[in-house]
């Protein structure tokens, strides 16, 4: 289980004024659990992400995963970002096993788990192809198969499906659920899209920002719905999931217009924060 308890982020801006990220977010994630993140730009769901992923230092608070604190990245988080950063000069399969090599896995070892998650994500054909060949869904496709190459506990995903198009979108979101299903992985995901959010969230956190806090969450049952049923139009047309998408919508709007009052007190707290840190 990944484990995040009253984490707070500060940075200070180029004007040198603390500025609050996070605001003493609270959740886990069990083991199978799907967790997505779901606010405007601004609300701290990158931060919280990169927290997780140990790329970023929580200023209070703490993230465990396993009960193991986590202080720096490591193979036990599999991190997928929008912008897929393969590497030209490598083919699929060299790309999926990069984290395979830099852990001293043999040629061989790393050819079969390759080709394993290259099947997985519907790419077992594309082992030799380079980067360039592929379509913004097939490498990003390959991104998810990079992702769980060293068998991490837990898939961070930050956005994957942003830049795609609305047909290629809905199939990565299916081909996701059946990853999740196949691999039982523990996943946090974000994104801008109530719709995403809704139809793949076994719980779904809304937050809102300046500075980032969670104002609603929702545990759903969608995404199992349909993993056994396969449809997802006849789930996204049923008359609940549409209202429960208007009333997060409504969620999403009033965090916007209030937040002007959270913010004067994040800045002062920042504030008072970094009087902290220059005092210690």
């Amino acid at each position: 289980m990944l484990s995040v308890r009253d984490a707070s982020v500060f940075f200070e801006a180029r004007d040198g004024r603390a500025v609050q990220a996070l605001h003493r977010v609270s959740l886990d994630i069990p083991p199978r659990g799907f967790v997505v993140a779901l606010g405007t730009s601004g609300c701290g769901k990158s931060t919280l992400l990169n927290a997780m992923a140990g790329f970023l230092p929580l200023s209070e608070g703490s993230i465990t995963l396993n009960g193991r604190p986590i202080t720096r990245p490591g193979a036990d988080r599999g991190v997928v970002f929008q912008k897929d950063t393969l590497l030209p000069w490598k083919t699929v399969a060299e790309n999926v096993a990069l984290g395979l090599q830099f852990a001293g896995a043999s040629r061989a070892q790393r050819r079969e788990r390759a080709q394993e998650l290259l099947e997985l994500v519907g790419l077992q054909d594309f082992a030799d192809a380079a980067p360039y060949e592929l379509s913004g869904g097939m490498r990003q496709r390959v991104g998810l198969a990079r992702a769980l190459a060293p068998n991490p506990d837990i898939l961070l995903m930050d956005e994957p499906f942003g830049a795609l198009d609305s047909m290629t979108r809905e199939q990565m979101q299916e081909l996701l659920v059946s990853v999740w299903q196949r691999t039982g992985k523990q996943v946090f995901f974000i994104t801008h899209s109530i719709e995403e959010a809704i139809f793949l969230g076994t719980e779904v956190i809304v937050m809102s920002p300046r500075p980032g806090r969670i104002v609603a969450r929702f545990d759903l049952d969608y995404v199992q719905r349909f993993a056994q049923e396969g449809n997802a139009k006849a789930i996204k047309t049923l008359p609940g999931f549409a209202q429960l998408r208007e009333q997060i919508r409504d969620i999403v709007h009033r965090s916007e217009h209030t937040d002007s009052a959270h913010s004067a007190d994040s800045t002062e707290h920042a504030a008072a924060h970094a009087k902290q840190g220059a005092l210690a």
